[in-house]
């Protein structure tokens, strides 16, 4: 699989949906992690994303156009000692709290299934990161229909040890814009990271599609110590 750039990759795809980016800095000093949403609908574009403790969480922006929270506020990002896990959904809670009781990244996602929004039937996308005394590794999963067909679960998991530094992995929701919206396909794609935490914020937020972009999350974690620091682009403000 060739390393592609990632500005090149969401500046060609109008809607992936929702996408996580995981990787590590040029230096090799940082862990890297993104998190987008984009929407089509009033409902979908009518969020924002605000701090919640060490992770985050979507929020109306304006509570009296929510419609159907079911499917669109969750805590993308919650920390567990020295993992931090990014998802897409309230899956986020699932993997926090069967981690807790001692089960795998993998293990805790084999209870969840992709969204009941058919005819689209949206993946679940998750990562967790760990990041412990020098240490960082991390693991990747989609669970999606197959094919749109709701009766069969596809269920993926994808794990990096010792990431390469200036390089990570990009996975989404969507292959592309469509009706019935076309899910993701194959490995998490591999992607270039460069730049500090500002440069790269700028550079995804810029290169999402204007019309359906929505807010973006991006820590950098210092491998050695933990201490991160994070940035929040909402478009609503």
């Amino acid at each position: 699989m060739n390393k592609e750039l990632l500005k090149t990759e969401l500046e060609n795809n109008t809607y992936p949906g929702r996408g996580i980016v995981v990787g590590r800095t040029p230096d090799g000093k940082h862990a890297v992690t993104a998190y987008f949403i984009m929407g089509r609908s009033e409902n979908s574009r009518n969020r924002v994303f605000v701090e919640d403790g060490e992770g985050i969480r979507t929020e109306a922006f304006d509570p009296s156009k929510l419609v159907d929270p079911s499917l669109i506020i969750y805590a993308p990002v919650r920390v567990r000692g020295n993992d931090t896990i990014v998802t897409n959904g309230d899956q986020t809670d699932t993997v926090y709290e069967q981690m807790e009781q001692g089960k795998t990244f993998e293990e805790s996602l084999r209870i969840r299934q992709f969204e009941p929004d058919g005819p689209n039937y949206t993946p679940r996308i998750s990562a967790v990161m760990h990041v412990e005394n020098g240490d960082f590794s991390y693991e990747m999963s989609i669970l999606k229909s197959h094919e749109g067909d709701p009766s069969c679960s596809c269920r993926y998991t994808f794990s990096y040890d010792c990431p390469i530094r200036g390089e990570g992995r990009f996975i989404h929701t969507y292959i592309s814009d469509g009706n019935p919206l076309p899910s993701f396909e194959g490995e998490p794609q591999r992607v270039e990271i460069d730049g500090d935490i500002d440069s790269f914020t700028e550079m995804v937020w810029n290169s999402l599609n204007q019309e359906n972009k929505v807010s973006l999350f991006v820590r950098y974690i210092d491998i050695e110590t933990g201490k991160y620091e994070t940035r929040i682009v909402n478009k609503n403000k």
